[in-house]
């Protein structure tokens, strides 16, 4: 029998940017059903933190009402390197209903925080290098975090009922669309405008994770301060759009090389970070290097950047199409999508959960 079931919203809360798909999902994959994104200002979510919920509720409505989602259920995200803690560790041998059992003692050496003020969630991976060994990956969210996404999603009239992390939901994007390669270290990388997430996968499994606290925001902040140019005209500019600046009776295009200049430098700052992170997982392991990298978020559509990430680095880098193997109707609009792609990663991995995933 051709079966069809209504699919999870996943719903993306960025900073500067909301993001809702749904998916059909049937015996031949998964078809897009609906999909939309909405702006919103950015004081209303500072590093992470939703500052005015009154606002992003009704930014989320308008959101559901633009997109005509019916269905409820909801998968959201947290990140954050300062609420969210993820660690790879290795644990002697026990069944999931042991370790389910004495997971909070296990955790409390590698969580900065009191284990009552988290939520806890663990992955075993299975046999470690040691004999009596097994890998585990651990997951400590705070509880303030989650009950903040939670209670927003819940007073714009949707049901929560996943919340995810960031990188991972990279991950169930690239095991979607891509080849998982056994001997392959590929470094998942999305950039937003305040955090980079970053997941590291191999053979299926997650080597090493880490978010940092910057992004895509130290471009426009560049622009602003180079150009004496207010934040929603930088925002413009950094998306390719002419922005007249007055005072200086002056054009500004994404092509002048003073703007090409200032763009070049901010992305500096951003690769360096994402440099550190690769360092810190060549120590974290048998110094592994990355075969490849996969990047989404807004950064990834700004002047050169993935040609200046690829030089820097020395690795290979290549937008993330998280949309590849995704069925798409004729009644979307396929230019504006295939635009926004790099941009969904994250919401696509959340849309793609179901309850009772591991």
């Amino acid at each position: 029998m051709f079966k069809m079931n209504k699919g999870v919203i996943g719903l993306d809360i960025g900073s500067r940017v909301i993001k809702a798909i749904q998916f059909k999902e049937s015996n031949n994959g998964y078809q897009l059903e609906r999909f939309g994104t909405i702006s919103i200002p950015p004081e209303l979510i500072v590093d992470g933190s939703i500052l005015d919920s009154p606002r992003v509720v009704e930014a989320i409505k308008e959101l559901i009402a633009n997109t005509k989602i019916k269905t409820k259920d909801t998968v959201l995200s947290v990140s954050g390197h300062s609420s969210v803690i993820i660690k790879r560790i290795s644990l002697p041998e026990m069944t999931e209903e042991e370790l389910s059992e004495s997971i909070k003692f296990e955790a409390e050496q590698y969580v900065p925080f009191d284990i009552e003020d988290v939520n806890l969630d663990f992955q075993i991976l299975g046999p470690g290098e040691d004999d009596g060994q097994i890998d585990v990956v651990i997951v400590a969210v705070k509880k303030d975090k989650i009950e903040e996404y939670v209670s927003t999603v819940k007073e714009a009239g949707l049901r929560p009922i996943i919340v995810d992390v960031d990188a991972f939901a990279l991950e169930n994007m690239y095991e979607i669309n891509y080849e998982i390669e056994d001997n392959r270290n590929v470094a998942l990388v999305n950039i937003g405008a305040n955090t980079i997430n970053m997941n590291i996968i191999k053979g299926g499994f997650s080597l090493f994770t880490r978010d940092s606290a910057l992004g895509s925001n130290v471009h426009s902040e560049a622009l602003q301060r180079d150009f004496a140019l207010s934040y929603e005209d930088a925002e413009n500019l950094k998306r390719g759009e002419e922005v007249v600046v007055k005072s200086r009776n002056q054009t500004l295009t994404i092509n002048e090389p003073q703007v090409v200049k200032t763009l070049e430098n901010a992305s500096e700052e951003i690769i360096g970070e994402i440099g550190r992170s690769l360092d810190y997982f060549r120590n974290a392991t048998v110094q592994e290097d990355v075969d490849e990298m996969i990047i989404s978020g807004g950064c990834v559509n700004i002047n050169d950047f993935q040609n200046i990430l690829s030089d820097r680095l020395g690795i290979e880098v290549n937008k993330a199409e998280p949309l590849k193997n995704i069925s798409i109707p004729k009644n979307f609009d396929r230019e504006y999508l295939q635009e926004i792609e790099p941009l969904l990663a994250v919401t696509i991995g959340l849309a793609l959960r179901r309850v009772g995933d591991r």
